[in-house]
């Protein structure tokens, strides 16, 4: 039996369009908003259909033939009768159907990225073969089109589970990102050269990708975490009453004191002794004295008064978070409602919109782009707007006091942050190298790396965190090295 035909095939027109953008055929969308633009009166909603196809692809020759039979321009050019021809009422109901299709009939819909590297523009393009030839393949173009390297890998093994679609979606992405993180680490840099051969890889096992997660509230992302959660979250409120860190400070030199008279000695407590449990040493403060925090006990709070406080940061908030030792393991929890503890990251991240992260002294947020708005209002233009440069996020600069500074968007996918030489530069921050990260789209996914910076780069802390011995932490403009001793 064959689809029924749309009720009205101008909406319908616009429901399959953004379908068919998301899943990479843009050319079939623009022509099927330009055919049924045309096809039917010059009203606003066939102005509509023609300002979603300008907007969608601004170039299309099939969407200004479509603007110019819609002006009364004489004459219907090839590529618009074309087009009106092909995409009939049957077609769209074709389509709509198997939008309403839940099952896994063909391919899954690729990822492709734009990425720069050593001053040099890729693009990695990820496909699915659908069931019916179940692999994946992942291709590496440079120059305009040559093929750099390749990844195959098969999953026929696995097509008849149940979750087969996400299962798909998610080796996809891993198998991107593989090809991705290998540009980068340069190992494809012979063959770019021309020194080595590319080709194609046929792989057998599960994408294998290092990219580490930063832990959300309450959940474990299990392997390829940046931190694992251990334990359950504890509430501040219910913990055990601490004893204060004992601060280490830098000797001063001896001064003559007037004589005293003598002093009884104090009472013995009777409590048990705190164990000394970790050691935060200052790499960096300003206005401080203070070498290292030596801290007993399994509860500690950072920023209170009878806790873990920074007496020369202005920054810590006073319940900014609470350290928890518990079978051996170091977990910094943080508590809503501070500034955040950042911790530094020694390998990619996947970071999410509204997360924030610490260049040398700049806070920085990444941000969803702005819903567009290139409507015209009342009038007879069908579409107003400047160029669009696409892109799926932006970063934010956060001054003190919360107030917005700069706004950047990347070039393809991939925004670059440096002291001079990036998409997004901070000339007078002697803490910000030349170039110091990235921040990147790929498979859908943003990833944020270091570029060998001296100086790191820190990702703020959401939840729980396990700490261990080396790892850097970063509060307020506060760095300290985390040492676990017991």
């Amino acid at each position: 039996m064959s689809p029924s035909a749309p009720a009205n095939p101008r909406d319908t027109s616009l429901k399959v369009a953004l379908w068919l953008v998301d899943r990479q055929r843009v050319d079939d969308a623009v022509a099927i908003l330009a055919a049924w633009a045309a096809n039917g009166e010059n009203d606003a909603q066939g102005q509509k259909l023609l300002a979603e196809a300008l907007r969608i692809k601004g170039d299309s020759p099939v969407a200004k033939a479509a603007f110019q039979y819609m002006e009364g321009v004489a004459g219907v050019v090839p590529v618009l009768a074309e087009a009106v021809q092909k995409w009939t009422v049957e077609e769209l109901a074709k389509l709509e159907a198997e939008i309403a299709r839940p099952r896994f009939l063909k391919a899954q819909v690729g990822f492709n990225n734009n990425l720069k590297y050593k001053g040099h523009e890729y693009h990695v393009q990820t496909e699915d073969s659908g069931l019916q030839r179940p692999h994946i393949i992942t291709h590496l173009f440079a120059d305009g089109g040559r093929v750099i390297k390749s990844f195959k890998r098969s999953y026929a093994e696995h097509v008849t589970r149940e979750d087969v679609v996400p299962f798909v979606r998610a080796w996809m992405k891993g198998q991107h990102m593989e090809m991705v993180l290998a540009l980068r680490d340069e190992k494809f840099d012979g063959i770019i050269a021309g020194k080595e051969r590319g080709g194609m890889d046929l792989l057998t096992e599960a994408p294998q990708v290092d990219l580490k997660k930063v832990n959300k509230k309450d959940v474990d992302q299990g392997k390829g975490v940046i931190f694992k959660v251990a334990g359950a979250p504890a509430t501040p409120a219910a913990a055990a009453p601490v004893a204060a860190p004992t601060p280490v400070v830098a000797p001063a030199p001896a001064a003559p004191t007037p004589s005293q008279p003598k002093l009884e000695p104090a009472p013995v407590s009777k409590a048990p002794a705190k164990v000394l449990r970790f050691v935060l040493h200052v790499i960096r403060a300003k206005g401080g004295i203070v070498d290292r925090y030596e801290v007993p006990g399994d509860d500690v709070v950072l920023g209170a008064k009878d806790g873990l406080a920074l007496p020369h940061e202005k920054f810590c908030h006073p319940s900014e978070a609470v350290f928890h030792f518990r079978g051996g393991e170091l977990v910094v929890e943080d508590l809503e409602g501070g500034n955040g503890v950042f911790i530094r990251i020694v390998s990619p991240v996947e970071i999410e919109v509204g997360d924030e992260f610490v260049v040398g002294d700049q806070l920085l947020r990444v941000i969803k782009p702005p819903p567009r708005d290139d409507s015209p209002g009342e009038g007879p233009t069908y579409f107003w707007a400047s160029p669009h440069h696409a892109h799926s996020f932006r970063v934010q600069q956060i001054l003190e006091g919360g107030r917005l500074g700069a706004c950047m968007v990347g070039s393809g996918t991939t925004l670059t942050i440096g002291r001079e030489t990036g998409d997004m530069n901070f000339p007078s921050d002697p803490f910000v190298n030349d170039p110091h990260c990235y921040v990147e789209e790929q498979a859908g996914a943003i990833v944020l790396a270091d570029l060998g910076s001296k100086h790191g780069v820190f990702v703020r802390i959401r939840g729980e965190q396990k700490l261990g011995t080396g790892d850097e932490i970063l509060v307020g403009r506060t760095r300290l090295r985390v040492e676990i001793k017991s």
